[in-house]
């Protein structure tokens, strides 16, 4: 993708200001975020910064192509404030979809979540039933309506990416989302300073882990192709966390046991296994995970080592 004027709202997050620094080396760029849990500090000088809400009016919407993956990302988030996580994820999202439609951009690729699949061993297709028990996963299968809603009606191209676990580690972006980052960037850092990580439960559960690289680069694919509907982005292999703070402490040189805590999460809501069906967006575009897992606990080691 090059010389277009692209929008990443969310774009001082973790996935958003890894997107927005990679299409700047050849694009010209927007990032807007309210602040939350992105920074301006995340983003490289060749990006436009906006702090702005995308609940506002007056959005930058002008541009070619727009990434819409602010949102509050987390059961927890939804939870303490159901109220604003649906204004800010379902609201946010049509308003952002709205203003770039009246500035004539019709290519929007958005960010959804791959929670609605439940607990799965098996790789979860984007055709099968899905379920909704959390306000975090109602608010993404909203967008993901809505989208299906401005392609019948106004005909734009919307494509609806269902993350599985992202994760980079605390040598870039993620960091500054504390205790909202993935597990592994946190297990991490407890190792490197010495410390226990606490697993919920047994450390029996699973997640189809993929490196944040990996994800930009499907998301820039979706709107290369001018994608619809809805695809996922993960590897197709999990891991559970036992094995990860093994894999972990291998690559650190350390040796500290795992602590076991009570779940906080409602174990009827809780998500216990992901994994990603990947053929559909393979087809569609070519995509598939370029870091193996191996690679990316090196990746994310590397900054202790």
């Amino acid at each position: 993708m090059e010389n277009n004027r692209i929008l990443v709202t969310g774009g001082g997050g973790f996935i958003g200001a890894n997107l927005a620094n990679k299409l700047a080396e050849n694009n010209d760029v927007v990032a807007l975020d309210d602040g939350y849990l992105g920074t301006p500090e995340n983003v490289s000088e060749d990006v436009e910064y906006v702090e702005q809400s995308v609940l506002d009016d007056d959005l930058p919407t002008d541009v070619d192509v727009v990434f819409h993956l602010a949102a509050l990302s987390s059961y927890a988030m939804h939870e303490d404030n159901p109220t604003h996580g649906a204004r800010v994820n379902v609201e946010g999202f049509v308003n952002t979809v709205e203003q770039a439609r009246d500035d004539g951009c019709d290519t929007i690729v958005y960010a959804s979540t791959s929670s609605i699949y439940g607990s799965r061993t098996e790789p979860s297709p984007e055709d099968m039933d899905v379920t909704v028990n959390t306000g975090y996963e109602a608010s993404k299968m909203a967008r993901e309506t809505y989208a299906e809603y401005f392609q019948n009606h106004y005909d734009l191209t919307l494509a609806g990416m269902r993350f599985f676990s992202v994760y980079q580690g605390y040598g870039g972006a993620e960091e500054h989302k504390g205790e909202y980052a993935n597990v592994i960037a946190q297990f991490a850092d407890d190792l490197a300073s010495g410390n226990a990580p606490k697993l919920y439960g047994d450390g029996e559960q699973t997640r189809d882990f993929t490196h944040v690289d990996d994800i930009v680069r499907g998301l820039v694919l979706a709107a290369e192709h001018e994608l619809n509907g809805v695809y996922n982005l993960g590897t197709g292999e999990a891991y559970d966390f036992n094995t990860v703070v093994e894999m972990l402490n291998d690559e650190l040189g350390t040796d500290i046991e795992p602590e076991y805590v009570e779940n906080p999460i409602p174990e009827d809501v809780y998500v216990h296994d992901t994994c990603a069906d990947f053929s559909k967006m393979h087809e569609a575009t070519g995509w598939e995970p370029g870091i193996s897992f191996e690679e990316g606990i090196e990746l994310v080691c590397a900054p202790y080592t």
